[in-house]
């Protein structure tokens, strides 16, 4: 058998066309087995069955799993590259190298509504406007908060399109117009600015000042001195951020630089983000499925998937070894950038010694990751924020999980998980009061609302992440009642069972998936889990209460808060039929132990 599929296969490379193109292995389902592309289509696939490339472990479980070739013919290999990218992309082949657990560049994203918002985010998508990308991550937050006080354009997740009652406290302390309450701002003093915030955005502040110094002139002109002394300072805060870039634009070249540690199937990359001579930041990378580890490839792979979909390319990239497509990959992202690029291996002097700096780290991601385990809590807290698009790290998790069968008995946990604990003194039960029947749903949205409506009438302070256990459904329930109580920018995400992806609120079309070594998805799993137990827990001591009060309902004369009354005082029904006349009355008083005693007789108690 399995010589006649490599036959059929090897017949059908002999037929693929000279040309430039991508093919594609596919199993017998049709699943996409492996992408690559090549200048000549027939010649490079037909080298998979040679003898020295079949007896390869990976190559050989490659062709044996094989029942098809596909191929797309293109018009050159820079066209081949680019698609290459884009079905490893959308396919994530199983043979492939797959770039994943990577935060990505941090970006700043203002949205296309009718009264614009802006966020960080490390995900580009169609549709709104982009800007960055900015080294390090936490610079996209302090450009953010700059827009908040200066623009006062927000970050908020409120429905914008409807009108609110009052507005939220981001507009009491001067970080929003207030577009969401009709009468505080007008639909052209928001869209001015906007426009602001995009000039300073787009690194056009000469424009920018030249309109603040009209404004400031004919505020002050209006006799309206404290708006003209606002401006006034906001002009001298862009004057400053001017002269910081030029100064940083004239210091030197920016400079990625990759390095590897690989013991196959497990392998972690660093790569060294250089801005004029210092390091910036710091990204790693992970794989645990590495069958055989080729650096050429690995390296070609890796550069490939980072660089070509992304916004900003450096002008040099430095890696440990040569590999195949380096200079069709030089040329490519030159054109792409319209500067020169420039990717080669340092074999001396300073950027050498840069480069060993990487694999040390590289070496020690490995360790961290692979062997250890164990990294602080204030990391994987950092960690957590970042992936979740945060300033800095929650120091505080509540997370909350409902438990019922079939839609009876139902109730709610909410744990907290602070400062690398559980933190159980914190714990809270909850009993639905106002949903009917199973929906979920409505149960977190009850549940969430409670909650947050408490801790904002007591003035207490609001955690630094919301963990709801369940998918989008949940997530968009929580987010209902946490706008209803009028609690916003308080971050909210979901872990759904099974498939373990998180969902961020506003970025629900692209859920963060983690590779389960990942401390980070261990933290997440361990306080949703903690939430799951405590209300299942609570769910059966409410089950086995609701049974034995509705046995003792069902005597002569026994009510529901009788029965109750002596479950609680008396701990079990064992112990209600065996006490005195004498010790019920104690507790319901002489009529109701007197019935309590006749009936239970009559049963037999």
């Amino acid at each position: 058998m399995f010589e006649e599929s490599v036959a059929r296969l090897r017949e059908k490379a002999s037929q693929l066309p000279a040309g430039p193109g991508v093919y594609l292995y596919k199993d017998g389902e049709g699943v996409v087995l492996y992408v690559g592309k090549a200048k000549h289509l027939r010649n490079r696939v037909r080298s998979y069955f040679n003898e020295d490339r079949l007896a390869e472990a990976r190559t050989g479980t490659l062709i044996a799993e094989a029942r098809d070739i596909h191929y797309i013919l293109v018009d050159n290999e820079k066209e081949a590259l680019a698609l290459e990218n884009n079905l490893i992309k959308q396919y994530k082949p199983r043979f492939n190298v797959l770039l994943r657990d990577d935060k990505t560049y941090p970006y700043i994203r203002l949205t296309n509504e009718k009264y614009p918002r802006v966020y960080v985010t490390r995900r580009l998508r169609k549709g709104d406007q982009f800007y960055g990308p900015y080294f390090p991550g936490n610079l996209a937050h302090r450009l953010l908060n700059f827009i908040h006080r200066s623009f006062l354009v927000p970050s908020c997740r409120v429905d914008l399109t409807r009108t609110h009652a009052a507005p939220c406290l981001e507009y009491h302390i001067h970080r929003c117009l207030g577009p969401c309450v009709e009468g505080l701002t007008t639909e052209a003093e928001y869209a001015g600015a906007v426009r602001d915030a995009q000039m300073f955005l787009e690194g056009r502040n000469r424009d920018l000042l030249v309109q603040l110094r009209t404004r400031m002139e004919e505020a002050s002109g209006n006799l309206l001195f404290e708006k003209a002394a606002a401006i006034r300072d906001l002009i001298s805060t862009v004057e400053e951020l001017e002269q910081r870039q030029k100064m940083a634009a004239a210091a030197g070249d920016n400079t990625d630089i990759f390095a590897y540690h690989a013991e196959p199937p497990l392998a972690a990359v660093n790569l060294f983000h250089l801005r004029n001579g210092r390091i910036v930041d710091r990204r790693e990378f992970f794989w645990e499925d590495l069958d055989e580890f080729d650096p050429a490839e690995f390296l070609s792979a890796l550069v490939k998937q980072v660089y070509l979909n992304q916004g900003y390319i450096p002008d040099h990239i430095h890696v440990p070894a040569e590999f195949e497509d380096r200079e069709l990959l030089e040329e490519w992202l030159s054109e792409k950038r319209g500067k020169r690029v420039e990717i080669h291996t340092p074999q001396r002097g300073q950027k050498k010694a840069m480069l060993a700096l990487v694999e040390t780290n590289a070496q020690h991601s490995f360790e961290a990751r692979f062997r250890v385990m164990k990294p602080s809590s204030q990391a994987i807290t950092a960690a957590l924020g970042e992936l979740l698009g945060l300033e800095t790290g929650p120091e505080r998790i509540e997370c909350f999980d409902i438990s019922h069968i079939q839609g009876t008995d139902k109730v709610a946990s909410m744990v907290v998980w602070e400062k690398g604990r559980m933190k159980k003194q914190d714990y809270r039960k909850f009993i639905i009061k106002t949903v009917e029947g199973n929906n979920d749903f409505a149960s977190m949205n009850e549940v969430v609302g409670r909650r947050y409506s408490r801790l904002k009438e007591e003035g207490q302070p609001m955690p630094g992440l919301i963990l709801i256990d369940g998918g989008v459904g949940q997530l968009h329930a929580a987010a209902e009642a946490l706008e209803a109580a009028g609690v916003v920018n308080v971050p909210l995400a979901s872990i759904a069972k099974r498939e373990e992806i998180i969902y961020v609120l506003g970025a629900e079309d692209e859920p963060v998936v983690l590779d389960r070594h990942n401390p980070v998805l261990h933290l997440v799993q361990t306080v949703r889990d903690e939430a799951h137990r405590f209300a299942v827990t609570f769910h059966r001591q409410r089950r086995s209460s609701s049974r034995l009060t509705s046995e003792l309902v069902k005597l002569d004369g026994v009510g529901p808060r009788t029965a109750q009354k002596l479950l609680r005082e008396l701990g079990s029904l064992d112990a209600v039929r065996q006490a005195s006349e004498e010790q019920l009355a104690a507790v319901v008083g002489v009529a109701a132990a007197r019935k309590v005693r006749a009936g239970l007789a009559g049963t037999g108690g």
